[in-house]
């Protein structure tokens, strides 16, 4: 067992949702590979817009406010995407079993 993958959707109610697995290669896991990788395509033609409004002297206020919100949510996923392939790979650099592997919380090592 590799332990739980913390996958790139959440609940309705906003709570984080795992997948317990032995199959890497199992439908939900290609599901969940699939939707990082729209999620990480959608953050890099992000930045590029980014990069392109923010050197343009004419964006209103409201332009940027708007990007600002999609960028918070596109730095979210990324994370999330981070620290799901963070705790899938911790368990084998360190030689720890899958039990053994402290889980992270968003406030960092420990915290629920």
């Amino acid at each position: 067992m590799t332990g739980l993958r913390l996958l790139p959707w959440t609940t309705p109610d906003g709570k984080p949702c795992y997948l317990s697995s032995d199959d890497a290669g199992s439908r939900m896991n290609r599901r969940a590979d699939e939707i990082e990788a729209v999620q990480l395509h959608m953050g890099a033609e992000l930045l590029a817009h980014a990069r392109a409004l923010l050197g343009d002297r004419k964006v209103h206020a409201g332009e940027l406010r708007y990007l600002a919100h999609r960028l918070t949510e596109a730095l979210r996923d990324v994370l999330r995407i981070a620290e799901s392939r963070g705790d899938r790979l911790a368990p084998a650099a360190d030689g720890e079993g899958a039990a053994t592997h402290e889980r992270r919380g968003p406030q960092g090592p420990g915290v629920p």
